[in-house]
């Protein structure tokens, strides 16, 4: 799930989700793993590509999101629970893996309760599932709030800082996970 709000818009920030997001999705295609890409912003979620294990496919989604508005992330989570749920129903022997890339700012909700307590709402949903997650903190480290931390704890995974992460560790890191 991929946080495109106005947050995420500095260039470089963009450049470097979208460039870690590649790299998992080559590794996704040479394992024959099937990946699927929910994008969240203005006042809702989007899946930009249905579960695929095509690169090129995947490559064309990614390259065509769009960047700006608010961050509706409870939104970008239930849209990515659905899709996990989907899956699982369809095949039960799935081990699914949320890597969800934001700053956790979201700022719109679903029901009109506030935004912040929909998307933690929804992060316990994927752990009491025991679903799999990693989040990216995208945030800068100087404006770092802790909202991303706050959010992997809740979704009991792991967060790691977009600066952290590159692409050549990137592939580490989300292996260890997928072997878990």
């Amino acid at each position: 799930a991929v946080d495109a709000s106005w947050s995420m818009a500095a260039a470089e920030r963009m450049l470097a989700t979208k460039g870690a997001i590649m790299s998992l999705l080559v590794d996704a295609y040479q394992k024959r793993d099937m990946v699927a890409m929910v994008s969240f912003q203005k006042d809702r979620a989007y899946l930009v590509l249905p579960p695929t294990s095509s690169v090129e496919r995947a490559n064309s989604a990614l390259q065509e999101i769009p960047v700006g508005g608010k961050t509706p992330l409870a939104a970008g989570l239930l849209l990515s629970y659905q899709v996990i749920e989907r899956e699982l129903n369809q095949n039960p022997e799935i081990a699914p893996l949320l890597i969800l890339l934001t700053d956790g700012a979201g700022n719109v909700s679903l029901t009109g309760a506030p935004p912040r307590d929909e998307a933690l709402m929804i992060a316990d949903m994927f752990h009491d599932k025991q679903f799999r997650s990693v989040v990216i903190n995208t945030e800068h480290e100087s404006l770092d709030r802790g909202l991303a931390r706050e959010l992997a704890d809740r979704l009991a995974g792991p967060c790691y800082s977009l600066a952290d992460i590159r692409a050549d560790n990137l592939y580490e890191t989300v292996r260890q996970e997928l072997d878990r």
